[in-house]
């Protein structure tokens, strides 16, 4: 009798298990940022992952088959939106389950790229043709604000998809809130020394994080990356350097442009990166806040040498 009790909470004990198991809400997000911001979200009771390898572009990724696979099988999914990762719609037809486009939720702060940008260098021919003007800006998750809004969003998502969790997506919600306050303490204080002060970007991917904490670019040396631009436009944006003086100008990892080197040789110029994707920021609960604040270091950083 002993023996068949052994055996039968043995087998109790697996099952237990195996359900533990099966409980775990399967998340995916598109890009990393969301990624982080799921984990603060699920932090103890799941691991999210991410589509998008490191280095990846959303821009111009191509899946691959294990990638349609993954979109398919899993519980919840996250991406920016079709003005973002353009190479999802027709993948996430195919879905039986929802997937949640957060540039659609309610509350969300949106800004457009302008219509008649004077951030652009006027010499200019090459246009950045994934942030034409009049869309929508995509890089959405650099506005805090906009991070909470994502976040209550997965802690409601996750808590109708596994409510005996249901307190501690909740718990968690509370808690990233909460560093989030800290956070912005943090990043103004050590951003007040450098407003006003001149800095030039390869991508306009910042405005959002800029608005939150009153900077503003001086320009962007937006380029086709697979266009080599002409002499004239070269020399244009070279003028508009000179002009400008001591500055910084950033590009984002993981390649810096050969272009980068040609404009500011011989000028009082500083080069530098931003990583708008947090590529090492760890994927755990505080994952999202050190993006952010690496940004701020970041800039502040090359912004303080001037």
């Amino acid at each position: 009798m002993s023996r068949l009790f052994a055996l039968f909470v043995a087998f109790f004990s697996c099952v237990v298990v195996m359900n533990s198991a099966q409980a775990e809400v399967r998340v995916l997000t598109s890009i990393k940022p969301l990624q982080l911001i799921a984990a603060a979200v699920q932090d103890g009771a799941g691991s999210p992952q991410v589509l998008l390898p490191p280095g990846a572009s959303p821009h111009h990724y191509a899946l691959r088959p294990s990638d349609v696979r993954r979109v398919g099988e899993v519980d919840l999914l996250y991406w920016i939106g079709p003005d973002m990762e353009g190479f999802l719609p027709r993948v996430l037809q195919g879905r039986s389950k929802p997937a949640v486009a957060v540039q659609q939720l309610p509350g969300l702060h949106l800004r457009h790229f302008a219509e008649d940008s004077p951030s652009h260098d006027e010499g200019e021919s090459d246009h950045d043709h994934d942030h034409r003007p009049g869309t929508v800006d995509a890089h959405l998750w650099l506005a805090p604000a906009n991070a909470r809004v994502i976040a209550a969003r997965m802690a409601g998502d996750l808590s109708a998809a596994d409510p005996a969790n249901a307190a501690r997506y909740q718990s968690n919600l509370k808690a990233f809130n909460e560093r989030l306050d800290a956070l912005d303490g943090r990043i103004k204080a050590r951003l007040a020394g450098i407003a006003g002060k001149p800095y030039f970007v390869f991508h306009e991917a910042f405005d959002y994080f800029e608005e939150a904490y009153g900077l503003k670019h001086t320009g962007v040396f937006s380029v086709a990356a697979e266009v080599q631009p002409g002499a004239q436009h070269v020399a244009a944006m070279r003028t508009r350097l000179q002009q400008v003086g001591k500055t910084c100008v950033f590009s984002e990892p993981p390649i810096r442009p050969r272009l980068a080197e040609t404009l500011t040789a011989g000028l009082p110029v500083r080069l530098a990166e931003l990583d708008a994707l947090g590529g090492n920021a760890p994927v755990n609960a505080q994952g999202y806040e050190q993006l952010l604040e690496k940004l701020g270091d970041d800039l502040a950083g090359c912004l303080e040498q001037l």
